[in-house]
């Protein structure tokens, strides 16, 4: 029985890939030196997995910034505006990610559901595919010389299509599905030769095609089987189940199907049934999303199931998807609490637990791993540490009065006017500002003990003190106090939340060099202090002006932490949110005016099949409200979304009635501002006007420009003006420019008073 991974962790155990890339960008590491590090990582990436047991490895799965981006250049799909400029290849995939002088980056959003965002594919009229698969032909041959069995790895034209936008108005973008077929074609023609399997990802089969697409679903298949010649020919889907699509896949054009058990394990026996006698099946039975070690004796229960369905020779045994959103190894965590680190497995082990899965299908020997794995599972059922009589009780007693605002926003509205005594087309930014060397090394060394606690308290308000200096020298309305302290947006709260762990070294990749840290919730969550109030009343009393206290929501932290699996996520998620609740009353008794409540992973968290989708927009709308309904109607609640396509859930999003909501926007050029105008979004928006996420300063003019857009859909009356997202990753100069011309297109943009 074969053992294998979708895809593997690219970053490094050390995020030795971070560090190359950006040290590329900064000119300290040549081009020469950057594919030495890449090639060595990919290497090392193939042996640690051979060595746990994965008889199949990807190939194709590893990227410098994205895959999606890789897969985009592969097919010759590059916008015109970049063509031109600088190198082909290296630069110009940079550039399409980062942007740079006299251009803007590509859109980027989340990967499905997900915290990975993707650069989205971008389609003119008339496109044009110029194919050619060299890079990846190239590490497929690293991989074969190295001696391993390569499978090569590629998102599938339904999938790329499907997250594409096009950049022609009024184009349809499924017209483009027969020439970005014969690119495939050539695609699988030329790599077909190089490996024995290519893998055709196509997670969009969970949330369904469009019926021009469904037609020629099976059709396409074919042709892609074809041009893989001798190659074998794997449909892999993930993130859910696609029982419902069943009849795209009747006489299966392909010579194994990947199904996700994890998230979907009642499609086994209907998915099998119809599987075509050629057909092999690929058991999803390992979490790829989760930090917990396998409850083997569950697992085993679905794989024997399997056999008896289909037989052991058409069977292999995989993760549920792609383990590149689990940390690396679980070896360096020496420091995490023993009995709770014996519940984990990272990708590394998780690739350890495939093969004993596939010995133990297979007959061989392995009683007393699974016996172990027995005891570890019973022990963690019975942990008293992970659970929270009071935290139960409270969450039990939580009634529908407390999840909503006392008054209409209509009414909150003139008391918050009233209040704040704001501008028209107030200014704010949503929250961090520059982490540099010198906040990093004081937060590091006040963790290490080598600066004590006046002395960081210190450090952190001179920090604070600079931040709210530069948004009153470039003249913004609302401030905020910069958030030196924080490490992660999520991360602190969880170091402040007790049910909460923290890995020394379990880094996953968000976007490009960008990694974060997830906490992992073991236990049930409450608030034993304040968190965040003190930190906000240094900052106010070095103003005049409207100080914003900042938290994050109870679905973000739920979504960017690794979530408990032995209770559902609705229960972990009201826990966090009653913790939030606590907080915020806080420093509205301190005196904050506002309070902005982040829920960026809303959407993220949305599931991919449509039946599933109403039950958890209720219990996540519920948890925003619960944690944000408990002031007064003059204190105004913000909350931030970024990078999500926000049609599909307007009427939820309406639903949390948070007094404000920016959005990120620049990117899109205000297009995703088209919900809210379509919609009549009822409360105040703040659409970002200036990508964070690319190392440059948008001028005036040009947030002018995306200021008028959206006074087409937003009455002035109701809209702020802001950044896209938090400015943590950006530098000092690049801020207080940005700031500025900010400031200055808002006013400009101002009526006379009367």
């Amino acid at each position: 029985m074969l053992t294998q991974t979708l895809g593997f962790p690219r970053i490094g155990r050390d995020r030795e890939l971070k560090r190359a890339v950006e040290g590329y960008w900064k000119g300290e590491v040549g081009r020469e030196a950057l594919a030495a590090t890449a090639a060595s990582l990919r290497a090392e990436h193939w042996r640690m997995q051979r060595e746990a047991g994965v008889d199949l490895l990807p190939v194709g799965d590893f990227a410098l910034y994205d895959q999606m981006l890789d897969l985009s250049l592969m097919l010759g799909c590059v916008p015109e505006r970049y063509a031109g400029r600088g190198e082909p290849g290296l630069e110009t995939m940079f550039l399409m990610a980062r942007g740079g002088v006299g251009v803007g980056a590509m859109e980027m959003t989340k990967w499905f559901d997900t915290n990975y965002h993707y650069i989205v594919p971008e389609l003119a009229a008339g496109q044009a595919f110029r194919p050619s698969a060299g890079r990846l032909a190239g590490e497929l041959r690293e991989a074969v010389r190295a001696g391993y069995a390569a499978k090569a790895v590629l998102p599938g034209p339904f999938t790329f299509l499907a997250l594409a936008k096009t950049a022609a108005p009024g184009l349809d973008k499924w017209s483009l599905l027969e020439p970005l077929t014969e690119a495939y074609e050539a695609l699988l023609r030329e790599i077909g030769r190089e490996c024995g399997w290519v893998q055709i990802d196509e997670p969009v089969l969970v949330m369904g095609l469009p019926g021009t697409a469904r037609d020629r679903f099976r059709p396409v298949l074919e042709r892609l089987r074809g041009a893989a010649g001798k190659a074998r020919l794997m449909l892999a889907t993930y993130f859910g189940g696609v029982a419902a699509q069943a009849g795209l896949l009747d006489g299966l054009a392909a010579d194994c199907l990947h199904l996700d058990l994890v998230r979907a394990p009642e499609q086994l026996e209907p998915m099998a049934k119809r599987l075509p006698k050629a057909c092999a099946l690929s058991l999803g039975l390992v979490d790829g999303r989760n930090v917990w070690r396998t409850d083997l004796a569950r697992a085993l229960d679905l794989g024997r199931k399997a056999v008896e369905l289909l037989g052991l020779e058409r069977l292999m045994v995989a993760p549920s998807c792609s383990l590149l959103h689990t940390p690396v190894d679980l070896a360096a965590e020496t420091a995490l609490d023993p009995e709770v680190r014996e519940w984990m497995a990272f990708a590394v082990q998780k690739c350890g637990e495939l093969r004993l899965l596939a010995d133990a299908l297979a007959g061989r020997d392995v009683m007393d791993a699974l016996a172990e794995n027995a005891r570890i599972m019973e022990r963690r059922r019975n942990c008293a540490k992970a659970l929270n009589p009071a935290v139960r009780s409270r969450a039990a007693a939580v009634t529908p009065k407390m999840t909503a605002r006392r008054s209409p926003y209509s009414v909150r509205n003139e008391e918050q006017r009233t209040r704040l005594d704001l501008p028209e087309l107030p200014t704010t930014t949503i929250g961090s500002f520059p982490q540099t060397t010198e906040v990093r090394a004081a937060r590091a060394a006040f963790k290490a003990g080598k600066l004590d606690r006046m002395g960081y308290e210190q450090a952190m308000t001179g920090f604070i003190r600079r931040a709210v200096e530069a948004q009153e020298a470039a003249g913004l309305d609302v401030l905020v106090h910069g958030e030196p302290e924080r490490n992660d947006m999520v991360e602190y709260f969880g170091e402040q939340l007790d049910g909460f762990c923290f890995t020394k070294n379990g880094w996953v990749q968000s976007y490009g060099t960008r990694c974060v840290k997830p906490p992992v919730i073991y236990g049930d969550v409450s608030r034993p202090r304040a968190m965040t109030v003190e930190w906000w009343e240094r900052a106010a009393a070095m103003t005049k002006k409207p100080m914003k206290g900042m938290l994050t929501g109870p679905v973000t932290i739920l979504c960017w932490s690794f979530v408990r699996d032995d209770q559902p996520r609705s229960a972990t998620c009201r826990q966090i949110a009653l913790a939030i609740r606590d907080e915020v009353a806080d420093l509205e008794r301190a005196g904050a005016p506002m309070v902005q409540i982040d829920e960026p992973a809303l959407r993220e968290g949305l599931p991919l099949e449509p039946e599933k989708r109403g039950e958890y927009l209720d219990w996540a709308v519920e948890c925003f409200r619960l944690a944000s309904t408990g002031v007064s109607d003059a204190t105004q609640i913000h909350t931030h979304m970024c990078y999500a396509e926000f049609n599909e859930i307007i009427e939820w999003i309406a639903a949390m009635d948070a007094d404000v909501i920016s959005i990120e926007a620049s990117r899109s050029g205000m297009e995703l501002l088209e919900a809210f105008g379509r919609f009549h979004y009822p409360n105040e928006v703040g659409p970002g006007v200036w990508d964070i996420h690319s190392p440059r300063v948008p001028g005036a003019g040009e947030m002018i420009g995306l200021l008028e857009k959206a006074l087409r859909v937003i009455p002035r009356e109701r809209l702020w003006v802001n950044p896209d997202c938090g400015l943590k990753t950006r530098d000092w100069p690049e801020t207080e420019g940005s700031m500025r011309n900010m400031v200055e297109a808002a006013r400009k943009l101002r009526r006379p008073k009367a």
